[in-house]
């Protein structure tokens, strides 16, 4: 085992393990009206950083985004569907 190979263990050991807070909100998305608006809706979703699952569903006019609450959050969501051309509010 080489010098780097032991102090990566090492550090590993010593660091804390940080989990982060998972978090799922429904969005509301009532421009959703056709086949291929929930690709473009999940295509944006997912493209926030700490997304980590996005299920848009047409016949509720619905998105479950599962997300990382320390790396986004849901003004991110909402602001990037409306920026797809879909604006989304969150069902309480």
């Amino acid at each position: 085992m080489t010098t780097r190979n032991v102090l990566l263990i090492a550090l590993m050991a010593v660091t804390p393990y940080v989990a982060a807070d998972t978090q799922t909100v429904t969005l509301n998305i009532p421009k959703m009206d056709c086949p291929i608006c929930p690709v473009t809706v999940e295509a944006a979703l997912n493209k926030v950083d700490g997304v980590s699952e996005v299920d848009a569903d047409l016949d509720t006019r619905s998105a479950t985004v599962s997300f990382d609450d320390s790396r986004t959050n849901v003004d991110e969501l909402t602001t990037a569907t409306a920026n797809a051309g879909y604006p989304s509010t969150v069902i309480q």
